[in-house]
Parts: structure tokens; sequence; C-alpha cells
């Protein structure tokens, strides 16, 4: 096992609080046998008072399919990956993306849709469930790759920079990549929570790396994926908070619609997270940063020019144009 994997393999197994891994295995039996492991993320990993906050999770499942009861979720899943619940279990409240194990290999490795991913799991977490041994194993050997991966994208821009440093131009790069509510200096911050952990992890990394390419082509390269990954930001936020309605279609037909269930306050949702805190304070509100209704207009306006320009399959970008060109009078956030 390399210096990387071992270290991997250590901070995937440190301990968590025991209502954390209760609600990992609240989380995996809702899928059934299609579970795999469960992971824990986040800032919530450096937090010993839980109640309150909004705990994250990633979900690995087998497949799609396996992990639904119905057809359109594993669709919308494999479409535009992953799928985010809501969920509440034992006085703790958290959102859990799922995806399937391939799709996770797949995007912690340098050939990944998106930089999200990588840059996700190159940061501390857990795994605080898992269907055996064998699942385990293999999540920490495609953990084991978000680094080298996240530091092999970034390399070419830094090459003679120390460790820390690259890790923050990394994510402050994948920052640029997706709409994110962050403050200026999060890059930094992150690596200043705990330097020694990303010096370590970092050097253990870089020698695993071979740098292909040089400076020129790597900027081209990042410009292309943070405007993709803008992209695909609105895509996802559209399949989530029902901004419009989810479609399944075969073969150039819609076959099904999938109407919202139940619309959620945006307020509602901000207060359980951490990054939106400063919102509700003494002088703090939510109208403060933005109106809520100008959010979906332009979503609205910049998917029709850019959701629909070639990343989601023809049948149903073609239904999603009809539907952005028509507007979506009503809609808000809330789960699909």
């Amino acid at each position: 096992m390399s210096a990387l994997r071992e270290l991997v393999a250590a901070e995937l197994e440190l301990p968590v609080d025991p209502r954390v891994s209760a609600v990992a295995k609240a989380i995996a039996a809702k899928h059934g046998e299609a579970a795999r492991c469960v992971l824990f993320y986040g800032s919530c990993l450096r937090q010993e008072q839980l109640d309150g906050l909004m705990l994250d999770f990633y979900l690995i499942v087998s497949d799609y399919r396996a992990a639904y009861p119905k057809r359109w979720l594993a669709t919308a899943n494999r479409l535009i990956p992953p799928n985010v619940f809501y969920f509440e279990h034992g006085g703790l409240a958290c959102k859990y993306a799922v995806l399937s194990e391939a799709d996770f290999a797949h995007e912690c490795s340098r050939e990944a849709w998106t930089v999200s991913t990588a840059a996700r799991f190159a940061q501390p977490s857990r795994i605080v469930w898992s269907a055996d041994k064998k699942r385990a194993e293999r999540i920490v050997q495609i953990v084991g790759e978000a680094a080298p991966t996240l530091l092999g994208w970034t390399l070419p821009l830094a090459p003679q920079a120390p460790a820390n440093a690259l890790w923050s131009k990394a994510f402050s790069l994948t920052f640029n990549a997706e709409l994110r509510a962050e403050r200026l200096g999060r890059s930094s911050a992150l690596v200043e929570a705990d330097p020694e952990r990303y010096r370590r992890f970092g050097e253990a990394a870089l020698r695993t790396i071979s740098v292909k390419r040089n400076r020129k082509p790597a900027e081209r390269w990042w410009r292309r994926m943070q405007a993709h990954g803008k992209r695909y930001s609105i895509a996802r936020l559209a399949k989530e908070s029902g901004l419009f309605p989810v479609y399944e279609a075969e073969r150039g037909e819609v076959t099904d619609v999938t109407k919202i269930r139940r619309q959620v306050p945006v307020e509602d949702y901000l207060r359980l997270q951490s990054r939106y805190a400063h919102l509700f304070g003494e002088h703090g509100s939510p109208e403060t940063v933005v109106d809520v209704t100008d959010v979906w207009t332009f979503a609205r306006s910049l998917g029709s020019r850019n959701l629909v320009a070639g990343d989601l399959p023809e049948a149903i970008a073609r239904v999603l144009e009809a539907e952005l060109a028509g507007g979506v009078d009503g809609d808000r956030p809330g789960q699909p």
C-alpha cells in the first residue's frame, strides 16, 4: 500500500459521533441492497455540537435502477448525477447525495466530467457505513485517487508551489467551477484549518503525479471545466429545486412527467447550513443576499442559453427548452 493510500485509509476510518453512524445506517436502509457505502464529509466533520446543523453525506450505490423504487429517480440520477435528498433521523438533519460506484470512481479520476467530486473527496471524509469490508476497501481505493487527480489538474499552473499553496490554488479553481455561496478566502481557509494534514496528503500525492501539460493548455482546460461546471450546476439546481418537473424519455418520446410534491421555503433550507449563518444573526436577512424570484429568472435565462447547448441528451433537451421558453410560474424550491 502506498503512503498516500495509507493516509487515506487511516483518515476514512477515524471515529465519528455515534449519531452520525446511525444516520448513515438509516440512509443506507432506505436504498436496500443497492447501498454500498456512506461517506460523511463537509464542515460538520469538525463540529462537536451537531444539533441544528445540516450534515453532509454521500451514498454510494451499486447502480441507480436498483437504488430506487421509481424509474424516474434512477433516470434523473443517471442523466444529471448526483441526486440529493433531505433526510432526518435521531434529531439530526442532513442532505445526502447518491452516486453509483462507477460514477464515483469516474468523478475522482482524471477523466471526470466535472471537478467537484475530486475536490470534495481530496478533503477529509469518513466511511460511516459500508455493506462489507470489500466495499469499504473499494471506496478507500477510489477516494485515494481524488487528491492526485485534483493536484494533477492544478500542478501545471503552479509547478514550483509548495504543497499547501497548491491546495489553495486547486480549491480556488474548483470553487469557480460551481455556483457556490462561498466567502472570499474560503480556499485558503480550508487548508489553514489543518495545514499539517494537507501538507502530508499533498506531498504524498505529488509523488504519484507526472505532469503532462504545460501552463497554457492547462489554463484553457480549467476555463472549459469552469464554464461547464457552472452550466452543470444550473442543470442540477433545476432538477433539485423544482425549477421544472422531472421528465423521463425513451427513444426520443417523453413517457413520464413527475411534478413537485412538496414546496419548501428557501429560508428553511438555508437556516440549516452553517455557511449561511451570517444571514440570520441580529442584522442578517436572506433578502440582503438576493431576491429569490430573480434567481429563478436568472436560472431560466441561463438555462435556455447554455443548459440545452449539449450537456443533456437531445430528447430531454427538447423538453427542457420548451419548458424554459414557456416559463414555470409558481415553481419554487422544493423536493421533487
